[in-house]
């Protein structure tokens, strides 16, 4: 996506982890774009009464705490990242901050050294899995005469 120059870049997710942030903001500064991150936010209490959870059946404990975010190209968070509930992040972007950052990293550019490293992409509609099956083994007395 760095190569077709993407600008904003979405990153919807079910991971509330730290990590994940951290993840976000590495794309935003690799790719110099920015990153829209959205995660949900839910207590027990939006669950059914009746839905086994291991978290108890307190309604106020958080299940999933959140996490959404909006970065820019240099890996500064311009809003959240949120984990106090639910809400809507709003966030003025410039985007000749693109540009900028390009100027001194662009992945794809003038960094990609394709003299000597080249990476293809097909984007041909494949199959998710496919099986291959190993070659038949060649018969024992194979290539001996007598």
């Amino acid at each position: 996506m760095y190569a077709k120059g993407i600008e904003i870049y979405c990153a919807p997710t079910a991971d509330p982890r730290d990590s994940w942030l951290a993840s976000v903001r590495h794309i935003a500064v690799e790719g110099r774009c920015f990153v829209l991150s959205c995660n949900q936010f839910n207590r027990r209490g939006d669950y059914p009464a009746d839905y086994g959870a291991d978290f108890g059946s307190d309604p106020a404990a958080v299940i999933c705490r959140g996490g959404s975010c909006i970065v820019d190209p240099f890996g500064n968070f311009l809003a959240g990242p949120n984990t106090e509930g639910e809400t809507i992040l709003v966030a003025e972007i410039d985007r000749a901050q693109v540009v900028r950052g390009k100027f001194d990293l662009d992945v794809t550019g003038h960094y990609a050294r394709p003299d000597i490293f080249q990476l293809r992409v097909d984007e041909r509609s494949k199959r998710a899995v496919t099986t291959i099956l190993p070659d038949p083994a060649p018969p024992l007395n194979s290539g001996i005469t007598s």
